[in-house]
């Protein structure tokens, strides 16, 4: 019988708590010249309250945060979204910057088991990402509805938008579908990024994982991709280490 330890190691080797996940993005970027006073922050996780500590680890670290969160954390804010957030970053500066921090999340038991968790005020186990379980399950059992519902918007979104990158007949466990969701995640930020951001007037910040929620209320992240583009030059940061 696989543990927590065992499981988050196989599935997402490098993870860190969230609070030195959310330290260290501010100790990778303050070399490029972003502080908590010139720069926005913009984070995507989950609706999920069990996701508000990390919302909170980073408003502790940059402030408040333009709140780009949406079921299973994807992006449903559109352009419309993308234009205002960039209207809010603070001038007065030599550049405008913004920093994007957006991830699914997924829960490990005890046990090792993928997409359990505890909750508090509910006994037993619970379950997280509970749109990805929904979706995984449709999945498996081959009952995939791509209706748009319009009183489910973001779980008809998130089914769509998966299906799009998902390889044909594809059905990946609970943890590697994640890892999908983060790459639909980051594929669509970066895509707006593109489209909204001019970087001979802005530097910009972009961190992207998985939230991971341990027994015993813990939350870990693991950083999977970590840069800034300053001065239209990208430069990788490392979040895994010290160095």
């Amino acid at each position: 019988m696989s543990s927590f330890k065992e499981t988050a190691a196989e599935y997402f080797p490098g993870h860190i708590g969230e609070v030195e996940f959310a330290n260290r993005t501010l100790s990778s970027l303050v070399v490029h010249g972003f502080t908590d006073d010139n720069a926005i922050a913009c984070v995507g996780t989950c609706r999920d309250e069990i996701c508000l500590p990390l919302r909170t680890a980073l408003r502790e670290v940059w402030g408040e945060a333009f709140n780009f969160s949406s079921l299973g954390g994807f992006l449903t804010l559109g352009r419309t979204g993308f234009v205002a957030l960039h209207s809010h970053a603070p001038t007065g500066y030599d550049r405008r910057r913004h920093i994007y921090v957006c991830m699914p999340h997924i829960g490990i038991g005890t046990d090792g088991k993928l997409g359990a968790c505890e909750r508090p005020g509910l006994p037993g186990v619970s379950k997280a990402c509970g749109a990805l379980i929904g979706f995984h399950g449709d999945l498996m059992s081959g009952e995939l509805d791509l209706t748009l519902a319009m009183h489910d918007i973001e779980q008809s979104l998130l089914k769509t938008r998966l299906v799009k990158i998902l390889e044909w007949g594809a059905k990946p466990d609970l943890g590697n579908l994640t890892k999908v969701a983060e790459l639909a995640i980051r594929s669509d930020l970066e895509r707006e990024i593109a489209a909204t951001v001019d970087t001979s007037e802005v530097d910009y910040a972009v961190f992207t994982g998985v939230q991971i929620h341990a027994p015993g209320g813990q939350n870990y992240v693991w950083p999977n991709v970590s840069y800034a583009v300053v001065g239209g030059k990208r430069h990788s940061l490392n979040l895994t280490s010290d160095g």
